[in-house]
């Protein structure tokens, strides 16, 4: 797809000279490399990326699949012009659609399912989740930090950020909301009830997703992880609308609407477990419904340190963690293999390899590390990759 800069393969030398594990060497390598070898169309200034094995970006995966290249992009100009690149044209999506979570190349109409929603030849897909605009906002913010460079926060990326701001205040009284999502001949994860408006909520200062990073169906419309993601992308907004675009109304707007979601995840998102004392739901709808359990996907409860929404040290976190890592959880799975959270996205029994990664990312233990580590590297199913979900007994079967 991508001829690899040297400033790659320079990177990569740095980091397995300093491996003594030959798998894990090569997995490294593979694993580092798999974005730029399999998913980059670029043209110019113009880069598109798929998810993989879908021919669709999605503003989530597409994000995610160019962060471990941060690091290189102040001193390669081919890796700068990658990132800038997908920053445009992930701009540009959110332009065409901000409810849609994943786009064609082109305008050519083609689409995972014919849906009744509103439609455009340019969206593949159109689930709404929160985290699909959290994600380019944030790599726009770790570009502009990695590099010092500001050339994406251009009048598109102004309008992009006005859009976002206005979708998700209206999302925070969802009964104005103009969304709607229907797929017929599908399971429920797959649409919306309630003539594709999803379940009743009531007003919370959050705001609405109608479906996970997983891409399945919120049970209750308030995604706790995902809100807490939109309250750190939006203090990412207020320091680029002050520091770069010297916009202090728009910096004002995104503080506070930052500062009412945070009351509403405070105020709603909390509960108070028998076991566990005050640990985050996973979401609520502001009516009393309360769903408690952890998806691998990212945005997680597992990832909010990650994410920056709060230190791995703080107690509800360190609560919650426990939770979502032990069979209180309805989606943690133990095996021969991999004990790990998995998702109702795939089969029961399966255990993601972003859940294990992630849980690595957050944990205060370098043991804990060390032995995640070692899960990764033996739950490859022989083949140096790493996969959506492996079953916990038999990591050759893997999705």
């Amino acid at each position: 797809m991508m001829d690899i800069p040297l400033a790659v393969n320079d990177y990569i030398r740095g980091i397995t000279d300093q491996l003594s594990d030959e798998k894990l060497k090569t997995m490294f390598r593979q694993c580092f490399l798999n974005t730029l070898e399999t998913t980059v169309q670029q043209n110019g200034d113009d880069v598109f990326i798929s998810t993989g094995d879908i021919p669709a970006m999605w503003l989530r995966d597409s994000s995610a699949q160019v962060r471990q290249y941060l690091p290189l992009a102040a001193d390669s100009l081919e890796i700068s012009g990658l990132l800038a690149g997908l920053i445009r044209r992930q701009i540009n999506c959110i332009n065409i659609d901000p409810y849609a979570n994943a786009f064609n190349k082109e305008a050519n109409g083609h689409c995972y399912h014919l849906d009744r929603t509103e439609r455009n030849p340019q969206v593949w897909e159109r689930k709404y989740e929160i985290d699909s605009l959290c994600y380019p906002l944030q790599l726009a913010w770790l570009y502009w930090k990695a590099t010092g460079r500001t050339e994406v926060f251009d009048t598109a990326f102004v309008e992009a950020v006005n859009r976002i701001l206005s979708l998700w205040t209206t999302e925070q009284t969802h009964q104005n909301s103009p969304y709607y999502f229907e797929r017929d001949d599908c399971p429920p994860s797959d649409t919306l009830p309630n003539n594709g408006k999803g379940t009743p909520v009531g007003d919370t200062g959050m705001t609405w997703s109608g479906f996970r990073p997983s891409d399945d169906a919120c049970q209750y419309g308030y995604l706790i992880p995902a809100n807490m993601f939109a309250v750190v992308v939006l203090g990412y907004l207020s320091e680029i609308a002050r520091d770069v675009l010297s916009n202090d109304e728009l910096a004002r707007q995104a503080d506070h609407l930052a500062a009412q979601i945070d009351e509403g995840i405070q105020t709603h998102g909390i509960v108070r477990h028998p076991e566990y004392g005050d640990i985050y739901a996973y979401e609520v709808d502001g009516l009393g419904g309360v769903n408690l359990m952890d998806d691998a996907n990212v945005p997680s409860l597992l990832s909010i340190p990650y994410l920056g929404y709060c230190s791995t040290d703080d107690p509800i976190y360190q609560n919650t963690r426990r939770f979502i890592l032990s069979d209180s959880n309805p989606y943690f799975y133990a095996g021969s293999a991999a004990q790990g959270i998995g998702s109702p996205h795939t089969p029961e029994d399966y255990i993601w390899h972003i859940a294990l990664a992630v849980q690595g990312l957050t944990s205060r233990d370098h043991a804990e590390k060390q032995a995640l580590l070692s899960t990764l590297v033996r739950t490859d199913g022989g083949t140096g990759f790493m996969h959506e979900g492996f079953h916990k007994d038999a990591p050759e079967q893997y999705t």
